[in-house]
């Protein structure tokens, strides 16, 4: 049996890790002011940065996949020879594509369609992502590959610090006063996501506190797999080196990817961090 996997933009792999792995992507929406673009596929990882620097840019926003864009995913994969498609969304409450699967599922009924709700982002979704693509390569039947990826679901951990509250502010998750104590205080938050819902960690001083107490909590459980996500933060590869010492995970396992545009307008620029796999059981 040939398995299909499809996942969406928010997941944070390239076109073209994707496209090796035979990962089909599905993009979000990005709006900056009237435009409104799909993540990657016309907004570029590089364009997106270059407008969300530029001083006077519109303030980012994003938008769920279309039904529509998931029906056409689906159908291609489907009528390339796949047998049947396993499709992992962005957590159902961080954003409603996972919706959006469904309803694109429901509207071919005669497919057979595995909905996942990963109830994480960017690359955490991505690691889960690819997992589902090695069983599928591997020649998993469907059920298998989606079994997997929903026990492994509990298994991966995102751990990213946010260089500036602004972003979070813009987007209201925070109050205005919220977002100047944490400036003045130089706090720079720790987030991860919990039962599908973005929640604060930790919320260290300084830059170089939160790079350490980030490290500590990397290194506090057996890791399997590990990717490093940041918004053009500097310092990168050394943050890198110091993960890998941190988890002990194999490096040239270890893949570095920037964030892209269906997650950044959440995060803002020069945040950092990782997801990673735990080690089962």
């Amino acid at each position: 049996m040939t398995v299909a996997v499809v996942t969406d933009t928010a997941c944070d792999l390239p076109i073209d890790r994707a496209s090796a792995a035979g990962i089909t992507l599905v993009p979000l929406l990005v709006r900056f002011g009237d435009v409104e673009q799909r993540a990657v596929v016309e907004l570029s990882v590089p364009a997106f940065y270059a407008r969300l620097l530029s001083p006077g840019s519109p303030f980012p926003s994003t938008a769920a996949c279309a039904p529509g864009d998931f029906i056409g995913a689906f159908q291609r994969r489907l009528d390339a020879g796949a047998d049947g498609v396993v499709c992992l969304t962005v957590g159902g409450r961080l954003s409603a594509t996972y919706k959006a699967a469904v309803v694109a599922r429901d509207a071919l009924p005669a497919a057979p369609i595995r909905i996942i709700d990963t109830d994480t982002v960017t690359l955490c979704q991505g690691l889960l992502a690819l997992l589902a693509a090695e069983a599928a390569a591997a020649g998993e039947p469907l059920d298998a590959v989606a079994d997997l990826v929903t026990a492994r679901r509990a298994d991966v951990r995102l751990l990213l610090m946010l260089d500036t509250l602004e972003y979070l502010r813009r987007g209201g998750r925070i109050n205005a006063a919220q977002a100047a104590i944490g400036s003045v205080l130089s706090v720079k938050p720790i987030i991860t996501i919990a039962d599908g819902q973005v929640e604060t960690l930790d919320k260290p001083r300084t830059l170089s506190r939160a790079r350490t107490r980030l490290l500590e909590l990397l290194a506090e459980r057996p890791t399997e797999r590990m990717a490093i996500v940041h918004s053009m933060a500097p310092g990168i590869e050394a943050f890198r080196a110091d993960a890998v010492a941190a988890t002990g995970v194999a490096p040239g396992g270890v893949i570095t990817e920037l964030i892209g545009p269906s997650v950044a307008p959440h995060t803002g620029p020069g945040a950092f961090g990782a997801a990673v796999l735990l080690r089962a059981g």
